[in-house]
């Protein structure tokens, strides 16, 4: 697989009025302005850049195949391990933005569900003004899960939050995420996939909502604006589970944030920087 380390390729975007009005109404939030230049929160531009493959370049998980850009590594599960952020400039309705992605790193490991290979992709989004955001995305492919195999023991969440939100992740929520982001992986809106093929108990929530949903309850309790981020996925939720947005109390410029499901068990956390 070291042939695909290096490889690249652009996909042009833009956020329009239509696509942050839907974002909007998913976190059910007030819409912001939506006149061309207004300004949006950063985060947003996670709804962009689809892969918009055809139909005919469709794996059977509903993603695109393997072999085009992502290399064709013979694992049938895939999910987002973590990803690293780093915010530049402001995300403004109508920008005309082009987000070029390059592979950076294969490395396969040995884990306690069997064989595993990270991809590490480096995105370099810009626009009319320059550099929007950087990021690091690490993309985790796994083998099938054994039926008789027992669930990994759950990372506790953090007991001292500052506060806490609830989340109730429904399968409307899944399925106007997965709409909005044109995100075709099947695991989270055909529970007959996500359960005989993939072995889940249910639909998996998306991590990007996840992230979103964190972030938008986050965002009135910051002393400062966001810039960089630190994503990490610790465990799947599932939908109907009920789930808590969380945060710590600052600490000089940073704020630890995290989601945690059912019985305490830690779903995903961020590492904030504040700008000055």
């Amino acid at each position: 697989m070291e042939g695909w380390i290096g490889r690249s390729r652009s996909i042009e975007d833009q956020l329009t009025a239509p696509a942050a009005r839907r974002l909007a109404a998913l976190l059910d939030r007030a819409p912001p302005p939506l006149h061309p230049g207004a300004v949006v929160p950063a985060h947003w531009a996670s709804i962009l850049f689809d892969d918009a493959a055809p139909q005919s370049g469709l794996g059977p998980d509903g993603h695109p195949a393997k072999g085009e850009f992502l290399p064709p590594i013979d694992l049938p599960r895939r999910m987002l391990a973590g990803r690293r952020i780093a915010y530049a400039g402001d995300l403004r309705i109508g920008d005309a933005l082009t987000r070029t992605s390059s592979i950076t790193a294969i490395t396969p490991k040995q884990g306690r569900s069997g064989r595993l290979v990270f991809v590490t992709v480096h995105h370099r989004v810009t626009g009319p003004r320059g550099l929007l955001l950087e990021e690091a995305q690490d993309i985790a492919y796994r083998e099938a899960a054994a039926a008789d195999a027992a669930p990994p023991a759950p990372t506790p969440a953090p007991a001292d939050a500052a506060w806490r939100a609830p989340f109730a992740p429904d399968p409307v929520a899944l399925f106007r995420y997965s709409a909005l982001t044109f995100n075709g992986h099947r695991i989270h809106y055909d529970a007959d996939y996500a359960r005989d093929a993939e072995s889940y108990p249910g639909l998996v929530v998306n991590g990007g909502l996840t992230i979103l949903m964190l972030l938008e309850a986050a965002l009135p309790r910051l002393p400062g604006r966001i810039a960089a981020t630190e994503i990490r996925t610790h465990a799947p939720l599932f939908c109907n589970q009920a789930a808590t947005l969380a945060g710590g109390a600052p600490e000089g410029d940073r704020v630890r944030l995290w989601a945690a499901g059912p019985e305490g068990r830690l779903i995903l956390s961020i590492a904030v920087e504040l700008a000055p």
